[in-house]
């Protein structure tokens, strides 16, 4: 969609973080920050020192004793309804023992949390909304409604998924009724008919606002920002390597669907990588704030030098007429080789190494070139021989006997006829 176009924003997010409110405001989409949607128990974060004082953990252990399935429950951990701790040892996040108590002492446990953690198709929305299929997919390509999380079936097409609960919740708001019942906008119409489809940006939104709020460093930070975005996109405002590089590590686990470049793995690279220019334009924008920031407080580590050497661009090609030093002088005092091994393993000049591997053929082993390749001799049609001329059987067979080979393979026929 480019940036030219105009939309109608016709949800926004509510303190309670419920369902989208329906707005009347037109905007252009230029303007538009992308979507973050809010989970729905916000105030409950992540608490990485609070809780670490009691045993932790693993996701596996913690989703059998919640009574959840794992997908439930990596759903609940990014919507806030399960803190988390980091994990030390491994990497990763752990969930507490204070926090397990927490969570199975609610009421209604642990069928609500189920509830809350519901995630429903297009059908099965519909169903719930109390419209038709068709109207829902309107509604999603809209961004009225925000999936949550998505799969591909085995035709590799995506399926978005959507929580139940904020479904319920935008059909039972009054000041929806008019698109539950009535026509959708002309304007919406249009926009519909012009290609327009929410879902995957709205997804990457609520993506970001999820890893955003599993971490408070910030060159985790900036690496989620950064995945949103295509590697040309990045390495424009990221140009030092080293700085790319220590940025990887904190990069987020991504769903991953299927074998590396394949055709599914294709698919979820265009789903995670933002397309529209002003989202594009808005990723940047935070990158390069968040870039700063992370350099203020933590720079990203590069190779050791010598104490009081100034820092070397190796990348950055050297000035005409300056000759930089060798790698070895390059590095620390300590990783250097001796002085002694270094002339050993020196190189000699190329004129002198390919006199040392010359290897010359004494004449007197070159055979003639009728030796190397033997042309067989062609006998001469036989000629009808008079009586007195013609040889016995014997003799005969003796002339036409080919003569014995010689060398190292007449002598092996010769030994094993």
């Amino acid at each position: 969609m480019s940036g030219k176009t105009s939309t109608q924003t016709v949800m926004s997010v509510s303190d309670s973080n419920g369902p989208a409110d329906l707005k009347t405001a037109e905007t252009n989409s230029a303007d538009t920050k992308p979507v973050d949607v809010r989970s729905p128990s916000d105030a409950v974060t992540n608490a990485p020192g609070a809780l670490a004082s009691r045993p932790t953990l693993a996701k596996s252990r913690a989703a059998r004793e919640l009574e959840l399935k794992r997908g439930e429950f990596d759903l609940a951990v990014r919507l806030g309804r399960i803190r988390t701790v980091p994990d030390e040892g491994a990497g990763g996040h752990r969930v507490t023992r204070a926090e397990i108590d927490r969570v199975k002492s609610e009421e209604g446990f642990p069928e609500v949390l189920r509830e809350r953690v519901k995630a429903v198709g297009t059908s099965e929305g519909a169903a719930l909304m109390n419209i038709t299929a068709a109207r829902f997919t309107r509604f999603a390509r809209l961004g009225l409604v925000v999936p949550v999380k998505y799969y591909l079936n085995r035709y590799r097409a995506v399926v978005w998924l959507y929580l139940a609960e904020e479904l319920r919740q935008f059909a039972d708001n009054k000041e929806h009724a008019p698109l539950m019942n009535g026509r959708v906008p002309e304007r919406l119409r249009d926009q519909l008919d012009a290609g327009l489809d929410l879902r995957a940006r709205n997804w990457r939104g609520r993506h970001l606002g999820f890893a955003l709020r599993q971490t408070e460093d910030p060159w985790a930070r900036v690496a989620a920002v950064a995945s949103l975005l295509d590697p040309i996109q990045v390495a424009e405002i990221v140009s030092d390597p080293y700085e790319r590089a220590y940025m990887d590590r904190y990069r987020p686990d991504q769903d991953t669907h299927g074998a590396p470049d394949s055709p599914s793995a294709r698919i979820t690279a265009r789903i995670m990588t933002a397309v529209d220019p002003d989202e594009i334009s808005w990723l940047r924008a935070d990158l390069a704030n968040g870039l700063e920031e992370a350099r203020d407080h933590r720079p990203a580590p590069r190779p050791t030098t010598e104490p009081g050497a100034p820092p070397v661009d190796h990348d950055r090609p050297a000035p005409l007429g300056v000759r930089r030093p060798p790698i070895e002088h390059r590095m620390p005092t300590e990783h250097r080789r001796p002085a002694a091994l270094r002339q050993a393993t020196k190189l000699r000049h190329p004129a002198d190494v390919r006199q040392l591997t010359e290897v010359r053929r004494p004449t007197e082993l070159q055979h003639p070139v009728s030796l190397r390749h033997p042309v067989p001799l062609r006998r001469p049609a036989e000629q009808p021989q008079p009586a007195e001329q013609r040889q016995p059987a014997e003799a005969q067979q003796a002339v036409d006997k080919p003569e014995r080979p010689r060398g190292l393979l007449g002598r092996l026929r010769r030994r094993h006829p």
